[in-house]
């Protein structure tokens, strides 16, 4: 998948997340933290090619990511398995409370947000024809549907034209359906500590 349809997928996974399991308490400034989290995680799967977008936010970034891509051996490896997902896990949980002042913005709550991007990127590209390597380091690889002929080419006019635009269809209905619980979320939005 191409990362705008990543980031609209992540995006519409927080928002269906978020209504079925409301956070107890979340200020402004954890809400906002997570709605960035949510899409950073969607693209750092993808960290392992040195086109990603994130890269461009750092000062040589493109270099960076060249070197680094070797780090992560290879595109859809590490970083597109359930040994990745863990391993991104462990650093998050481990380094997010030393950044973040749990005053302000609420960790937990940015953890869950950066891994349902994440997780929902894996989810996306086991539709595409080119699969995961869950079970890495074992080349295997998995998707939906199992034979990969039956799956969507990345970047094709089937992701453009229906996927993406699928998507967007996907958060309005949902908005639509969902809209007390979505607006009893945001109602309870403190606007302390902005």
């Amino acid at each position: 998948m191409t990362a705008r349809t990543h980031d609209m997928f992540a995006f519409a996974s927080l928002v269906t997340v978020g209504s079925f399991y409301p956070p107890v308490s979340l200020n402004l400034a954890t809400l906002i933290a997570s709605l960035i989290g949510c899409i950073v995680g969607s693209l750092v799967p993808d960290m392992d090619q040195a086109s990603n977008r994130l890269w461009d936010l750092f000062p040589g970034g493109d270099y960076t990511g060249r070197f680094l891509k070797k780090l992560f051996l290879g595109h859809r490896s590490l970083s597109h398995s359930l040994l990745g997902i863990y391993l991104f896990y462990v650093f998050l949980n481990f380094i997010l409370p030393k950044i973040f002042n749990s005053d302000f913005i609420d960790y937990r709550i940015l953890l869950f947000s950066i891994m349902t991007g994440f997780i929902s990127h894996l989810v996306a590209d086991g539709f595409t024809t080119e699969g995961l390597p869950l079970l890495f380091p074992l080349k295997t690889k998995f998707g939906c549907p199992p034979v990969s002929a039956l799956r969507i080419k990345t970047g094709t006019w089937m992701e453009k034209f229906i996927i993406f635009p699928g998507i967007i269809l996907y958060l309005f209905l949902f908005a639509f359906y969902r809209q007390s619980q979505i607006i009893l979320l945001l109602r309870s939005v403190s606007p302390h500590s902005l």
